[in-house]
């Protein structure tokens, strides 16, 4: 079942670069996703939705990240968070039940995690969250939070300081609730279209039945801490798999079409190019089948133990290294008409260059992957 029709992602990528160059959300690709039934897609049907797996939803996300790098990483989010959802009801945490009744009701999830300068990310906050009436209230910074015109839900985390030590607390905002603010500060250099505006927490407060979760920092078993890393590095990567499938389908068709003065032929027939666009190939060919073992795991409820983290971190970096390595070959075999903003290559490559600083990055997999080997580090005695 796929929700992306020929004619939908047709639509949408002729529309991606005058999101792109007016730094807008495209508010008609989402009426056309929200049409589509794609923001309940991966609701369990006896929530309502159509019971896509994460296998599928990774496979549709790549799909519409061939169309348009932005509309998918915006839309990504809330894939993430309605994941999430999922993962909660499969692992008992009945909180998960309200994501999906809302995803199914057409709410558009946020996700407010990122911190200014805070290099834990999901495994520790700088935001304050003071208990409150069975709640919480939270006073923080959060950036990059894509969505930030439209969505009407928006998970967030803070820091709360117990007799039992310093919990993470995870609640869900809503967007009639008081005491935030959004800031229209996004001018990136790429992935312009998620308008991923940050976000001041001003004493917001999440009542208690909207809390999902109050665990300790770190990475965690948690379902919460878990379901969120998951998903999120397994449709990231997915994202960008399209973004890297697209760049060697462009350079395809440009050489295609330019012809060599030199040779009398197109540059299809240059055994150089040739051999730059296959590499460009190779390299996306080697990211599907990592996101889709990990995908189909996560779906069957397979236990890699301490390793999961690791596995998962190492898939979103592949993906993305991979992407980026193709776009420049991509970008090399159709010359210098490609650096011109109109190219979509051009796009391309700066929405590539995202996945460089989106969790986890280089710093943090390869520090797991040595604890993983090796052990922690030991101190000197």
């Amino acid at each position: 079942m796929s929700f992306l029709t020929p004619d939908l992602l047709a639509r949408i990528h002729e529309r991606a670069a005058a999101s792109d160059a007016t730094n807008t959300y495209p508010e008609r690709d989402l009426a056309d996703l929200r049409d589509a039934g794609y923001l309940s897609a991966f609701v369990p049907t006896q929530y309502g939705g159509a019971g896509l797996t994460l296998t599928q939803v990774a496979a549709e996300q790549t799909a519409l990240a061939k169309a348009a790098p932005g509309t998918a990483l915006g839309i990504n989010m809330h894939q993430i968070i309605v994941g999430l959802g999922r993962y909660l009801v499969a692992h008992g945490n009945p909180r998960g039940e309200q994501i999906l009744r809302d995803a199914a009701a057409g709410e558009l999830f946020g996700f407010g995690i990122s911190e200014p300068g805070n290099d834990l990310v999901l495994f520790g906050s700088t935001t304050r969250a003071t208990p409150t009436d069975g709640g919480y209230s939270f006073e923080g910074t959060k950036i990059f939070t894509s969505l930030a015109p439209v969505w009407t839900r928006l998970l967030i985390f803070g820091r709360a300081e117990t007799e039992d030590g310093p919990k993470s607390v995870f609640g869900i905002v809503r967007r009639d609730d008081p005491g935030y603010s959004i800031q229209d500060d996004w001018d990136a250099l790429g992935m312009r279209a998620t308008q991923s505006m940050t976000t001041l927490l001003e004493g917001v407060r999440v009542p208690a039945e909207r809390i999902l979760t109050v665990t300790d920092p770190g990475p965690s078993a948690d379902p919460v801490i878990f379901g969120i890393f998951a998903h999120f590095e397994i449709l990231l990567a997915a994202t960008y798999q399209g973004v890297g499938e697209r760049a060697v389908e462009v350079a395809a068709e440009h050489v295609a079409r330019r012809r060599s003065v030199k040779n009398q032929t197109t540059y299809s027939n240059d055994p150089d190019i040739r051999w730059r666009i296959a590499e460009a190939a190779l390299l996306m060919n080697a990211v599907g089948p990592q996101i889709r073992e990990l995908a189909r795991d996560i779906d069957a409820g397979v236990d890699r133990g301490r390793s999961w983290m690791p596995q998962l971190s190492a898939a979103k970096n592949a993906a993305a290294e991979a992407t980026l390595r193709a776009v420049e070959q991509a970008m090399r075999a159709c010359g210098g008409s490609a650096y011109y903003n109109t190219h979509e290559l051009s796009r391309l490559y700066r929405d590539a260059l995202a996945g460089l600083f989106q969790p986890s990055d280089q710093e943090s997999l390869h520090a797991a992957w040595a604890n993983l080997i090796l052990g922690p580090i030991e101190t000197a005695r």
